[in-house]
């Protein structure tokens, strides 16, 4: 799967087309010394997602049906207008969403001048962000989570470090994402890695110190009065998007809403 994955981003940038993976096969790409932990869950990788800008929708489409030979259902095209949607021929059980310039789920995560900061993948932040913006966060989800912040450190760059000057920016903009970002933050941190089988006690102090720096440099970045205000309502109005029906079968994007996807 991570072979696929990278041979199709390197044809497309060959191409002159900006494409990178996101979803669970990025994060395994991205984390080769923590990649044990998803044996946990005895989890399998059924599909790879990419991200790219909308201004390159023809010529992504003409990279899957024509170079690849990849089906895209006449269903899907009708009911998604937001995203492409592919299937291997010679693998049913895989298949491909693409995404154009931002995630629209609990919480939007745009990509604009973004897909250039990493290769393959997105950068570490936004993967990061990926799960962060789930208001339904499952297992999986918190997996990928913990993997990632193992596997690397807090910093104001995107050189294989998770950009908390990114994240505490667009926290900063969104009260309700913010909201739901510092509330899965501290699940993570208070719920699950004390109970976490997989993890020794070096790993378990590594990953709160870790979260501990992102969510001080998060509370430590100015806020608008839009979010200000915002923050006074509070949770008494709904802060966050329903989730998205599931198109296509397999686990990449898991979670991303309140449903799969």
């Amino acid at each position: 799967m991570m072979d696929k994955a990278t041979s199709i981003v390197k044809m497309a940038q060959d191409k002159g087309i900006t494409m990178r993976v996101l979803g669970a096969t990025a994060f395994v790409i991205h984390c080769p010394n923590y990649r044990y932990l998803y044996d946990t869950l005895k989890r399998k990788l059924t599909d790879i997602d990419f991200v790219s800008y909308k201004k390159q929708w023809k010529p992504i489409r003409e990279l899957f049906k024509k170079e690849l030979g990849w089906k895209e259902p006449a269903a899907y095209m009708m009911a998604v207008a937001f995203r492409l949607i592919f299937f291997d021929p010679k693998n049913e059980d895989l298949h491909s969403d693409i995404f154009f310039d931002k995630l629209e789920f609990c919480h939007d995560i745009p990509f604009q001048g973004r897909l250039e900061a990493d290769y393959p993948t997105l950068p570490l932040a936004e993967l990061l962000l990926e799960k962060l913006q789930i208001v339904k966060i499952n297992e999986k989800d918190i997996i990928d989570v913990i993997m990632l912040i193992r596997e690397h450190e807090m910093g104001n760059s995107d050189k294989e470090v998770i950009n908390a000057d990114r994240i505490a920016k667009l926290f900063s903009e969104d009260w309700g994402f913010y909201y739901t970002g510092t509330t899965n933050l501290k699940r993570v941190r208070d719920e699950f890695l004390p109970s976490y089988a997989a993890l020794n006690e070096g790993d378990r102090s590594n990953i709160t110190g870790k979260i501990n720096q992102l969510l001080e440099r998060i509370e430590n970045e100015p806020r608008s009065m839009g979010w200000k205000m915002r923050a006074k309502v509070g949770t008494g109005r709904k802060w966050y998007r329903d989730g998205i029906e599931e198109v296509g079968r397999g686990e990449g994007l898991e979670g991303y809403g309140e449903q799969n996807i």
